[in-house]
């Protein structure tokens, strides 16, 4: 693996890579790092946590020159994936001063509008705030020489696509775009065919495949029991980080209010019908070490650079095969070992088996010992032959 000195970076961002503390790059920096400085497009698919953020800020903050119009453009799907990334882009900017702007949803127009007046260098915006700024006339895209597309595959199960389209026609023909995934189904193929012009392909690692440091393994359970299970795992785990990932909204606050008052939980809750501030309040909580504990949604599944998880919870089977390897690949991140378990439900056994032929292995089922288990089929060994009530007699004809 070559250092970041021999990756013909920049002298200012090779000096702020140093004092962000980067000793070597991972294999999507190296391979991306030079190509894009080549200027040429790129699509880079690699699993979540292996520095894809780098791997595009790094160059592209190597390359521009001061304009008076916006040059640089990145696409986000969440407000948390953008603030992050507007984050990454001043640590890499700190010895060449650039001006970046943030825009997304959940918070006034004011402040951002302020920020557009001031001509950034960079704008990291969510696609329907960016369109609804371009709709204000707050801004025009004419300028832009370096347009990056994050999370493509997450933007597309958002429903992001028609948006992203707008934004890539109202972006000059002559620029570079870059493409970074975890994943790459055939609509993100399609996109780039029409989006990129003879894009370099790179494509780190096994994506459908979980860390190697992670144990991972569903928890059989009776759909009545799954509550109970829940709060027995969470009892006997001696995790330091836990993340607990819910389908909906409701599940994820019903589960807050039913393990906050653990004695050994410190413990937040995150989904979109949060306000903003309180959901930079949990992350940034999280992130910290003053919450132990974090129930979600999948608004925290990917991409967010969250260090130190132990463990993680899936409460229901991922609808989404790929979901289950971004939400599980929060732990076992940088090498470290992680667990991961995920409760199974009989209404869950296709999405189970589809989890399974994703990842292209079978997964373990474990039994909780000495847990008071329901009846239930999916037990890995013998079902346990009783009930929690007792089904009422057969009234006899006479």
């Amino acid at each position: 693996m070559p250092a970041f000195t021999e990756l013909n970076l920049s002298p200012p961002v090779l000096r702020a890579v140093e004092k962000a503390g980067y000793t070597e790059p991972t294999q999507i920096q190296a391979q991306a790092i030079p190509i894009a400085l080549e200027g040429r497009d790129i699509i880079g698919a690699s699993q979540t946590g292996t520095g894809k953020t780098a791997a595009f800020a790094l160059p592209t903050v190597s390359q521009m020159i001061p304009t008076e119009h916006p040059q640089c453009l990145i696409l986000e799907p969440t407000r948390e994936l953008a603030a992050q990334v507007e984050d990454q882009m001043r640590l890499f900017g700190h010895y060449r001063p650039m001006n970046v702007v943030l825009l997304h949803g959940g918070v006034g127009y004011g402040k951002q509008s302020e920020g557009l007046s001031r001509k950034p260098d960079v704008i990291i915006a969510t696609p329907g705030r960016l369109l609804d700024h371009i709709d204000r006339g707050n801004i025009r895209l004419d300028g832009i020489k370096y347009l990056i597309l994050d999370e493509v595959d997450r933007m597309l199960d958002m429903g992001f696509l028609p948006d992203v389209k707008k934004i890539v026609d109202r972006c000059p023909s002559e620029r570079q775009t870059l493409f970074f995934s975890a994943t790459m189904p055939g609509a993100i193929q399609t996109l780039a065919n029409w989006a990129l012009k003879e894009p370099a392909e790179i494509e780190v690692g096994g994506r459908r495949s979980p860390a190697e440091t992670v144990d991972h393994c569903f928890y059989p359970v009776a759909m009545d029991q799954r509550d109970e299970l829940i709060e027995e795992l969470v009892e006997r785990t001696d995790f330091k980080s836990l993340m607990i990932f819910t389908r909906t909204k409701k599940e994820a606050d019903s589960l807050f209010e039913k393990l906050k008052s653990k004695e050994k939980a410190k413990a937040t809750v995150l989904h979109s019908d949060i306000k903003q501030r309180d959901r930079t309040k949990a992350l940034d909580g999280f992130r910290s070490g003053d919450f132990n504990m974090i129930i979600a949604t999948d608004v925290a599944a990917r991409g967010l650079d969250i260090s130190g998880v132990t463990h993680v919870i899936n409460y229901r089977v991922p609808e989404n095969a790929e979901d289950y390897v971004h939400r599980i690949g929060r732990t076992g991140r940088a090498k470290q070992e992680g667990e991961a378990f995920t409760l199974l439900s009989a209404d869950e056994v296709e999405f189970a088996n589809a989890v399974e032929f994703y990842v292209g292995q079978k997964i373990e089922r474990k039994k909780l010992d000495n847990f008071d288990y329901v009846y239930t089929t999916l037990l890995q060994d013998q079902p346990i032959p009783k009930r929690r009530r007792p089904p009422a007699p057969k009234r006899r004809r006479r």
